[in-house]
Parts: structure tokens; sequence; C-alpha cells
């Protein structure tokens, strides 16, 4: 086999989504198989050039993996003509700045979302990547989690009939930090700063709504901060001011209705952090991260209410466990896999930036919602 090596500059891989799942999970768990298979006797090999501002974090970094190549200077590695692709996990407040400077350098383009702090600036990088002819991505990991495959698959196969509504449950309680360590970090609940569950998550449910069921219309939602006083990774005591839980109603464009929680002051009673009931005249189903379990109208017990008599049955053993049926990749690694044979033999890709920027756009009519209490259609986005 000949080995095709493609030199990866990845800004923000010291933060933990950056490090855990796309270095690590991803980039270095492709170089543990042997690399990508490219078909006709053909690999290909991604070189990691790790991006940041703390040196001594990236050279420890670098060392625990066997990686010799790193920078806190993203103008040179920019200026690198060996460097085809560059990623990035930044801070979202630094992510338009540095992409801009990418796609001027003639980089191909990956990154996290949300792409941008608003709208504008989204549909900025989307037109200039497009001006400048490069191939361009955005993260999009949840549509290829098991859990959701499956589901997909349910879809496919016209298990659901007409589908109705779906209801989506996410979060977790996030300590305070001051009893016990927050599990993420404080700039997480400072709007001045990037942060808030809106901007967070409601480019996530944009994608999966619209990658299974289609476009969202509308949006109506109710944005709010429940614990307003937290303590960062130094220990000092700051002011909430991004928003730590949305409730959120969403028209799809097929008729049906979406309903998803997101919260990080919940605590948990479900079986994954995140779930997915889709109910639909033929059949219902629940998805998470992992599991999915379906219900058919012809297996479908007659509940009746009574609040007089206790319940006998347990609903939950009602459910039928979808089976597996193939091996599921991380799905982070298998979204890179996608772009890199994008990039490298030009294959098919969906996911870029005007992709990306649906999704800024529903968590910035959604905060827009919540702050003057009425529904905001979604126009259609072009470039």
């Amino acid at each position: 086999m000949t080995r095709r090596t493609v030199r990866i500059a990845m800004n923000g891989v010291t933060g933990r989504m950056g490090y855990r799942q796309h270095l690590v999970r991803s980039i270095l768990a492709i170089r543990e198989q042997g690399g990508l298979d490219l078909g006709g006797g053909e690999v290909l090999w991604p070189e990691p050039v790790l991006v940041g501002r703390r040196p001594h974090a990236l050279e420890e970094l670098a060392e625990r993996h066997g990686l010799t190549e790193w920078s806190t200077d993203l103008d040179a590695v920019l200026a690198d003509d060996t460097v085809e692709i560059y990623f990035d996990a930044q801070v979202t407040s630094a992510r338009v700045e540095a992409i801009k400077k990418a796609i001027a350098a003639g980089k191909h383009v990956y990154t996290e979302k949300p792409t941008a702090t608003d709208l504008d600036g989204a549909l900025d990088l989307a037109r200039l990547a497009r001006d400048a002819g490069i191939k361009h991505g955005v993260v999009q990991d949840k549509i290829f989690l098991p859990g959701l495959r499956k589901l997909k698959r349910l879809i496919d196969g016209g298990f659901f009939g007409e589908i109705l509504s779906v209801r989506g449950e996410f979060g977790y309680w996030v300590f305070e930090g001051d009893w016990q360590e927050a599990q993420r970090p404080s700039w997480n609940y400072r709007a001045q700063d990037g942060g808030g569950i809106v901007v967070d998550m409601f480019p996530h449910w944009e994608y999966v709504l619209h990658e299974l069921f289609g476009p969202v219309t509308s949006v109506t939602a109710h944005v709010q901060t429940h614990v307003p006083r937290r303590w960062d990774e130094r220990g000092e005591p700051y002011e909430a001011t991004a928003d730590d839980a949305a409730y959120g109603i969403f028209q799809l464009a097929s008729g049906a209705v979406a309903q998803i929680n997101s919260s990080w002051a919940v605590r948990v009673n479900r079986d994954e952090l995140v779930e997915f009931q889709v109910d639909g005249t033929h059949g219902s189903a629940v998805a998470g991260l992992r599991n999915c379990r379906v219900q058919h109208r012809s297996a479908t017990p007659k509940p009746v209410w009574n609040p007089d008599l206790p319940v006998t049955e347990s609903f939950r053993d009602q459910w039928q466990e979808v089976p597996d049926n193939q091996e599921f990749d991380n799905g982070f690694k298998a979204q890179w896999e996608l772009f890199l044979r994008h990039v490298v033999l030009d294959e098919p890709y969906t996911w870029d930036l005007l992709a990306g920027a649906r999704g800024v756009q529903l968590a910035e009519l959604g905060l827009k919602s919540s702050a003057e209490g009425r529904r905001f259609d979604l126009p259609e986005l072009t470039l």
C-alpha cells in the first residue's frame, strides 16, 4: 500500500472536546488502525500539527502521544504550504477570526459548532469558503451515534408511518463548583465569553431534526438561568450570566412537532443523558446515545387511567430493543473519515458551513423567542 500524508492544523486540542473526541478518538484512532483506506492500494495518513495558546500544555500533549509538531503561532502554521486542513475546536468567540485566516490561506476547514456567535458571522464564513473554493465541514456528531443511526434505520424502513411528534430530553446536573468540582468549564456559564446552553445545544438539535425528520420551520423557546452563582476553576465565585436551561418547541416542515428540553440543572432519571421519543401512527421509538427501543402499533398495550389503583405493569418492559446489526464506530471519528475522503477523493459531503449556519440561526432565534415571548419562523438560508 502507498501512504498519502495529510497534515492537519488542530487548534484547541488542549480543551476537553478537542482532545478526547477529535485528537485521541478520531485522528490518533485513525493512525492506530493503520490510516484511512482510500481503496486502490492507497491509505491516508493524518499528521496533526497541534496549535494553541499554552506551550507547556501543547508540549506535554505531543510528548504523551509521540507527536512532534506543535505551535502557538497560528499564522506561521497557516503559512506552511504542506498543511492542507485547518480544524477548530476553540471557544466560539475565537473561532471566526481563526477560520477566516485559514480560508484566506487556502486551507480546507473543518470546525466544531457553533461556527460563529451570530448568524451574520456564520453566513460570512460560508460565503468566504465558497468564494475561496475550499472544502469545508462542520462537526455534526450526534447523527453518527449508534442510537440515532438505529432511529434513522427505522425511519428509512417506514416503521413509524406518519411521524407525529418528537420529544427530546437532554442534560444532567453540573456541579456549581464550590463543594464539588464542575464538570464543564466556567466560560460555559458566562454570556460575555460565548457561554449558554442555547448556543451550545440548539445547533445540535437543528441538524438532528433536519437530518432525521426534516427542516425546522419555526421555534418557540423559554430560556432560563436556574443556577445564578457558580465557582470557577480557581475556586472563585462568579455570576452566571448565561442560560443553563432551555425549553424549545420546534415546528417541522413535515407537520410534526418537536419539543426538546436542554438543561445543566437537571438530575438524570432516564437511561441515557439524551433521549428522543418519536411517535408515529404505526409505531414509536425511544433512542439515546447508544440504544433504541420500539413499540409497534400491533403490540401497543391499552392503558387505562385510574389513579385509585397502583400500577401493576412495567411500561418500560413493553418495548423491544432494536438490535445493532452492525458495528458502530466513534461518531466523531466516522465524520472525520468522511470529511477526509471528501477532501482527498472529492466524495460528496453535505455538512458544510451553510449547514452550520442553520444551527446558529436556530440558536439566535431561540434566544430572541425567549426574550420577546413569541414564536419565530426560520427562513431558508441561501448564500
